[in-house]
């Protein structure tokens, strides 16, 4: 358990959190378990994920959930704020032998109320598709283990595609699938495509259609999580190695690079518009990296341990416009969908266009605020809010400006769009500007020397944005409109380049069975690179030199914009920092009423955002409510 010393107070599980927009409360009915409710003994076990997935059912009671814990995997009607969860009834519920899910994602494109596709990965290097409302195991890919013998790390369906869906591994690799294809019956024989710094893209070379079409090889290590941008463009990859990648989807082209202060990338995140990356690890810390000036912005310190997830809040992030005229790069079709950010592959720059708006009179900066979240094995829950005098730090800002990221609590979503709209609020929050940065330059000391950003933080972090920042700034450019040129169009994508003509397969039976042996030789070690997995010996000592060089590499990086130093970027410090569970944390996930949380114990938690508490109905009536909650 990563529990924080300091007493009683310290080490209380809180049921709600306040912010600006009012209370976050804990819904105890609304909790998503095993059905016996009892905690999960989470040694050795892998990480509890959820997903989520809208079948748009004709009752309004479309969403529904999927998490794993342990051996088994649930699925179930998700029913939010609006209803207490009833947990003798799974939709679905499996047990797995011989190995253990490790992540899932539904493909939103081809759900409906009497079908869904749920890819789930497995920790022997397995990825299996199924539909839970059907109850059917349709396939099954890398069953033998041919392509990859190590744990899947992550599973995401390509945005926009119905059979395209994109694997990580521990062993640092990514496959691309296609579902109407078989894997064969051997190892697949590759062929360099592309290759850039620290990376490579390899074809399947195969007289007929099989899997993989593709084979990324991603720096040093585990690749432990990647996410595609809005527009489903872009690549972000977290790796062991402690860089952030990011590519040119289709054209498998390095985009830019960030280094984490020190440690392994363990998750990352796109903002709603797709101009800011967010990336935690075990620095403790979150990094604000933009997309566009291909630089760190600004860094998070909250927490006490490794962050384990993060995530943007669309909901809660807002844009204010400045007074007329203003400078806008895009159409007009674009100014009017500012908010509604789209995940389709069509609308490219749509969403881009709104925050590259500035005044062009007075040079102040379109009021902005992006509201992401964090949690981490501390147990701790932190969110933060990124505001322009961070995201335009070279303009004179005004000493007040009103935010407009408080929630519309009673008025429902206009015309069906997927996010609020925001009302504005009457707070009205005083920023001051510091350019000395006398009152905020002894918190953050140059903590590089020391390796310990800890140790140079005051205690108690005070509810405030951010900590003045230094007077010069690494980069100091202003974010412009990124277009989305530099991919290349669909005709010559590396993707069209590896498809041949399809083949079907079914696969009848599930065999996952994994010998003593060869689960022991895949357990991930964290400081080793596992670049190809061999049971040679020689592999192994050059896994073990490679990752000596590594570390002599980040000493290399520190102080550039790869990996600024701790005094030449703003520190926030978080809106909130709550401790939310006993256990470490390994779910953030923000819904249009909600946002959900989960710990490794095996439940998850669903917070009402102000004004929704009142939605459930038999909260306040304990006859309808299961009993024995755990909170």
């Amino acid at each position: 358990m990563a529990a924080e010393g300091g007493g009683k107070e310290m080490n209380e599980i809180k049921t709600q959190f306040t912010t600006r927009e009012g209370v976050y409360k804990l819904l105890t009915h609304s909790e998503y378990s095993r059905p016996n409710r009892v905690p999960f003994n989470s040694q050795g076990s892998n990480p509890v994920k959820v997903s989520f997935v809208n079948v748009n059912d004709q009752s309004g009671n479309g969403d529904r959930i999927c998490f794993n814990v342990g051996r088994e995997l649930y699925f179930y009607i998700y029913k939010g704020v609006r209803k207490a969860a009833d947990l003798s009834k799974p939709i679905d519920k499996r047990i797995y032998k011989g190995t253990q899910p490790t992540c899932h994602d539904f493909n939103p494109l081809t759900a409906t109320a009497e079908s869904v596709s749920l890819l789930v990965g497995f920790s022997a290097g397995q990825v299996q598709l199924i539909d839970p409302i059907k109850k059917e195991t349709s396939k099954l890919f890398n069953e033998e283990r041919l392509i990859d013998k190590s744990r899947v790390t992550c599973v995401r369906w390509v945005p926009g595609s119905e059979s395209l869906f994109l694997v990580a591994h521990s062993s640092g690799s990514m496959y691309l699938y296609n579902v109407e294809n078989t894997c064969g019956t051997t190892a697949p024989h590759y062929q360099l495509l592309k290759q850039g710094e620290n990376y490579a893209v390899h074809t399947c070379k195969s007289k007929s259609a099989r899997n993989p079409l593709l084979r990324w090889t991603v720096g040093e290590g585990s690749l432990n999580e990647f996410a595609f941008s809005p527009d489903g463009k872009f690549l972000a990859c977290a790796s062991q190695d402690g860089f952030l990648r990011v590519f040119g989807f289709d054209a498998a082209e390095l985009h830019g690079t960030m280094k984490s202060y020190f440690g392994g990338l363990l998750c990352v995140c796109w903002s709603p518009d797709g101009r800011y990356i967010v990336a935690g690890g075990e620095d403790d810390l979150v990094t604000v990296w933009s997309f566009s000036d291909c630089r760190v912005i600004a860094r998070g310190h909250g927490h006490k341990s490794w962050v384990s997830v993060v995530a943007f809040d669309h909901c809660t992030t807002s844009v204010e416009d400045g007074d007329p005229p203003a400078e806008f790069s895009g159409s007009d079709e674009d100014f009017h969908e500012q908010i509604h950010f789209g995940a389709g592959r069509e609308r490219a720059n749509s969403a881009h266009s709104r925050l590259s708006k500035r005044n062009s009179t007075d040079s102040r900066p379109v009021s902005v605020t992006y509201r992401f979240g964090s949690v981490g094995q501390d147990t701790q829950l932190c969110l933060w809010d990124l505001t322009e005098d961070i995201l335009f730090p070279h303009l004179p800002l005004s000493r007040t400006r009103t935010h407009t990221n408080v929630m519309s609590a009673t008025s429902p979503p206009a015309t069906g769009q997927t996010t609020t709209t925001t009302t504005v609020s009457t707070t009205t929050t005083t920023t001051t500007t510091n350019p000395s940065g006398t009152n905020g330059k002894d918190n953050v000391s140059n903590s590089s020397s020391s390796g310990n950003p800890t140790n140079s933080l005051p205690s108690t972090l005070p509810r405030s944005n951010s900590l003045p920042h230094s007077s010069n700034p690494a980069g100091g450019s202003t974010p412009n409109s990124h277009t989305g040129n530099s991919s290349s169009t669909k005709g010559n994508s590396i993707i069209d380049s590896a498809f041949i003509a399809t083949g079907v397969s079914k696969f009848a039976t599930l065999s996952l069975h994994d010998s003593r042996k060869e689960r022991h030789e895949k357990d991930h070690k964290r400081n080793h690179s596992m670049g190809h997995i061999s049971s040679k010996s020689s592999d192994k000592l050059n896994q073990l030199s490679s990752s000596r060089t590594a570390k002599a590499d980040a000493a290399k990086t520190l102080g550039t914009t790869l990996c600024p130093r701790m005094d030449e970027v703003p520190l926030l410090e978080p809106l909130v920092c709550k401790k939310i569970a006993h256990e470490r944390l390994t779910v953030l996930i923000f819904l249009e009423d909600c946002l959900v949380t989960a710990c490794q114990e095996g439940f998850v938690c669903t917070w009402a955002r102000p004004g929704k508490v009142g939605l459930l109905s038999s909260q306040n009536n304990p006859a309808n409510s299961p009993s024995g909650t755990v909170v």
